[in-house]
Formats: C-alpha cells, structure tokens, sequence
C-alpha cells in the first residue's frame, strides 16, 4: 500500500503541482529507521529465547504443565492449554478458550518456555478479570479486520479522484482507516505488558522461579514485549507518513 502513495507523490512531484511537489523524506527516514529497530529487536528476541531455551526450568516442568499450573492457582478453570505449530506462534484464544503453545513452547522444560507460556496466561487471567485494556482491544478486532481489508481500496480510490478532481476526501477516509491499526498496536501495549507483569509476579509469588532463573525469564519477556512496542511506532509513523502526504497535497 505504500507503493501506491509513493506514485502518487511522484506524480504531484514530477509537476502537477507546479514542481513544487511535496517530500516525505522526514517520514520515510523514520519508518526506516523504525524498520531497523525492528530487526534489531526481533534478532534480539531470538537470540535470548534461544539462550534461555537452553536453561532447564528448575522443577522440571514443561511449558504446558505451567501453564496449567499458572491457570489452577490463579482460579481459571474453564481455559484450556493446546498445542500449535510453528514457533513463537503463542497465543491466548478468547473464542474458544485456550492458550496454545507453540512447539518450542508446549512440551520444552526450558525457563524460556516457562515465561511464554506464562505470559500467555497471563492473558487468560485478562480475560478472566475483564482486563480493561484486553476488552478494548477485543471490541476493536472486528473493525481493525474490516479497515485493513478495506484501506488499500479507499486509499487506491482516493488517487484516482484526487488527481482527477484535487479532492482529498477520500484519501483522507483511508488514512482514518488505516489510523485503527495504529490505534490496536497502541491499546496493545498495555495487554501485553501487562501479561507479562502478571507471568513474572506469579513466578515469583510462587516461588516457581527465583533469583538468576527469575531474571532470565524476565529478559525474555522484556524483549518480547519491545517487539509489540515497534510494531506500534511503525504503524504510528505509517499514519504519519500518509497525512505528511495528503498534507502537502492541500497545501
């Protein structure tokens, strides 16, 4: 979709308006610059899940009996913990009610696997309590779905008629579309974060981990957690690239 927004600034630019054109330098620099950090964070992240998967848990348990564990002592009964293919494929699924464990995950005995499926647990506790935060972002998955699938037309749309009748309207309706996946990456920090508060306090409380091990998965678990913080600064720097363009266009 961004390829679509780069001919039309090539367009205006290449004299349409006059050979002023309008530069979004200053956003592309930081969406590159975002990208970098992204790569650097997610080359971080497998570096430590695959450093501390390598770290016997000390009680010997796998992923998924802590995370049943986890789930038990914290009062959730009616969750149940899967498996799922792939890796770092974790996830908490409110619709039918499982925490499912990735293969590096479910049956490892590793403090990595540990923190994961905690974290995920986490998330089932969220669920749980009505977590705020995790009711919002939950309200917000069916728009998010209908606004991603939809933006790329809008915005293609609003091309054609704003070079045709210098009418931004519809560009600008897109970009409020793509501002809701903005808004789900910034309402999920906090279910994030706070999933993996509530893991590294329920180690800790119960005395499943302690010192260096605690520490270890807290690492993990800090690094996972920067990845979602990424995501959300690219989508807020994508936003801001768009309106940088739709901006100068009006101007």
């Amino acid at each position: 979709m961004l390829d679509l927004l780069q001919v039309a600034q090539d367009y205006y630019s290449n004299g349409y308006m006059g050979g002023t054109g309008f530069s979004s330098g200053g956003s592309l620099l930081l969406m590159g610059a975002i990208a970098i950090i992204g790569y650097i964070v997610q080359a971080r992240l497998q570096s430590v899940f695959a450093k501390y998967s390598q770290v016997y848990f000390p009680s010997g348990l796998t992923g998924a009996e802590v995370a049943e564990k986890m789930l038990r002592e914290n009062n959730v009964h009616n969750v149940r913990v899967t498996h799922v293919r792939g890796q770092l494929t974790d996830h908490f699924n409110p619709a039918n009610m499982t925490v499912n464990l990735s293969d590096s995950v479910y049956s490892s005995r590793s403090i990595a696997a540990a923190a994961v499926a905690c974290h995920e647990c986490g998330h089932a506790i969220q669920h749980a309590q009505g977590y705020a935060p995790l009711v919002m972002r939950s309200a917000l998955v069916p728009v998010v779905n209908f606004a991603s699938r939809a933006a790329t037309w809008v915005i293609i749309a609003g091309i054609a008629i704003m070079a045709s009748t210098n009418s931004t309207t519809v560009c600008w309706i897109g970009i409020g579309l793509i501002a809701m996946s903005a808004l789900f990456s910034i309402v999920t920090l906090p279910v994030e974060y706070n999933a993996s508060q509530r893991a590294l306090e329920w180690l800790q409380s119960s005395r499943t981990l302690q010192g260096a091990e605690l520490s270890y998965a807290r690492e993990s678990l800090k690094w996972a957690a920067r990845t979602y913080l990424v995501a959300a600064l690219s989508a807020i720097a994508t936003v801001i690239y768009y309106i940088s363009l739709i901006s100068r266009r009006n101007n």
